[in-house]
C-alpha cells in the first residue's frame, strides 16, 4: 500500500497519529490504494478521541509527495480514447474528498513538508492547520509541463496569491522555497530538517488537556528559532512588482507572450521561467487562466466541483496522455500537443473542460 501508520501515546493517554508516505522510489506518488488508505485513517482518528493531533509525513529524504500517479492515470486513458476511464473518475473523487477532509479536519493536523511538494503533494499540504516547511523544501505546481493543470485545490491557493504570482507560478511551475512559502502564506513555520524528531517528541510530551494550542504553539516556536538563521532568500515576493506589471494584460495569448519573451532575461529566474512556459502545453495555460478567474469567488467545496470536471475532461483530451508520455514515460521531453499554438486553441475546447461528463447529481456534491 505504499502508507505506514503508527500511534504514538502521551500524557493522559493522549495519543498522537502519524501516516507516512512510504513509496520514497517514486518520491511518495500518490497511488489510488494510498489515497483511500490514508482518507480512511484520518477518519478514524477524526473520531477518536483519544487522538488528539495528526502528523503527516514523507518517507525518505528527497520528497514529502511529488505529485500523483499519473502512469497509472494515462495508461487507463490510452485504454478509453475519448471517454472518461473509470480509474480516473474514481481516482479523482478519492483523491479531492481527501483534501477537503484535510482543510476543514477538526483536529490540528501537521504537514512536514520537506524536498519535493509537487501537484498531490500540494494538495495533502494546503490543507493541513500546520504547514512546516525546511530548508530542502521545493514546493511547485508543475502540470504545466504534462498537460494536465493546477488541481488538487490549486484553483483555490493559487487566486488567494498576492497579485498576479498564483497565474505566474500556475503557468511557469516555478519552485517555491520555504521563504517563499511563508511569505505567500502557503506555509505556517519554518523548522530544519533534523528537527522533526524533536517535534515529535514535543507532541508526545504535551499535556493537551490543558491549553493545547498554547502548548502546541509554543513548542512550534521554540523549534523555529532554532532554526531560523537557516532561512533562504525570497525569490518570488521581490519580483511581485515586475511580474504583476506583466501580467497586467487581458487574456492568456497575451499572458504567454509576455513570459516567454524573458527567455533570455538577466533575470536567471524569470528566464526559468519563461523557458518552462514556451516548452509547456498551451492548452494548459488557457485551463490555469480560466480556473484562476472563476475560482476567486467559490466555495472551496465548489473548487473541488470544478476541479472534478476538469480533470475527468482532461482525460478525454489527448494533451494529458501526451505530455505524460513525453515527460514522464518515453522522457524525450517533445511533446507534441494538439493544440500547439496558444492564439488558435477554439474557445468550445476551452468552456469543455469546465463541463460535466456524469450523469445525475454531481460526485462531490456532498463536499
Amino acid at each position: 500500500m505504499n502508507i505506514q501508520f503508527e500511534e504514538r501515546v502521551g500524557l493522559h493517554g493522549a495519543r498522537i497519529g502519524i501516516a507516512s508516505l512510504d513509496a520514497e522510489g517514486s518520491l511518495n506518488a500518490l497511488s489510488l490504494p494510498m489515497i483511500e488508505a490514508l482518507d480512511a485513517k484520518l477518519h478514524q482518528w477524526q473520531d477518536d478521541p483519544e487522538v488528539v493531533c495528526v502528523l503527516l509525513r514523507g518517507n525518505g529524504p528527497r520528497a514529502f509527495c511529488a505529485g500523483g500517479d499519473v502512469r497509472k492515470l494515462v495508461e487507463a486513458c490510452r485504454e478509453h480514447p475519448g471517454e472518461v476511464p473509470p480509474l480516473a473518475a474514481r481516482f479523482f473523487a478519492d483523491e479531492y474528498r481527501l483534501d477537503h477532509r484535510i482543510h476543514t479536519y477538526p483536529k490540528p493536523l501537521i504537514c512536514w513538508a520537506h524536498g519535493h511538494v509537487l501537484g498531490g503533494g500540494m494538495g495533502l499540504m494546503q490543507g493541513a492547520s500546520i504547514r512546516i516547511v525546511t530548508p530542502s523544501s521545493r514546493l511547485g505546481m508543475p502540470e504545466i509541463n504534462i498537460g494536465l493543470y493546477p488541481d488538487v485545490g490549486g484553483s483555490w491557493f493559487l487566486a488567494r496569491l498576492p497579485g498576479r504570482l498564483g497565474l505566474f507560478l500556475g503557468l511557469t511551475a516555478s519552485a517555491i522555497n520555504a521563504r517563499d512559502a511563508l511569505d505567500l502564506d502557503l506555509a505556517d513555520r519554518f523548522l530544519l530538517d533534523d528537527q522533526q524528531a524533536a517535534l515529535l517528541d514535543g507532541l508526545v510530551q504535551l499535556n493537551w488537556r490543558e491549553q493545547p494550542g498554547a502548548q502546541l504553539t509554543s513548542l512550534l516556536q521554540s523549534l523555529e528559532h532554532q532554526a531560523r538563521d537557516q532561512l533562504p532568500a525570497a525569490q518570488w515576493l521581490p519580483r511581485r512588482a515586475r511580474i504583476d506589471a506583466l501580467l497586467d494584460v487581458a487574456d492568456l495569448p497575451t499572458a504567454w507572450k509576455a513570459i516567454t519573451a524573458l527567455q533570455h532575461d538577466d533575470d536567471a529566474l524569470l528566464a526559468r521561467a519563461a523557458k518552462t512556459l514556451a516548452g509547456g502545453c498551451p492548452l494548459t495555460a488557457h485551463l490555469v487562466w480560466e480556473q484562476i478567474h472563476r475560482a476567486r469567488y467559490l466555495s472551496l467545496g465548489d473548487v473541488f466541483r470544478m476541479e472534478y470536471a476538469m480533470s475527468l475532461n482532461c482525460c478525454r483530451h489527448p494533451e494529458f496522455p501526451e505530455g505524460v508520455r513525453a515527460r514522464l514515460i518515453d522522457k524525450d521531453n517533445a511533446p507534441r500537443w494538439h493544440w500547439p499554438d496558444v492564439a488558435a486553441i477554439p474557445r468550445a475546447v476551452i468552456e469543455a473542460h469546465f463541463a460535466p461528463v456524469w450523469d445525475g447529481p454531481h460526485p462531490l456534491a456532498a463536499l
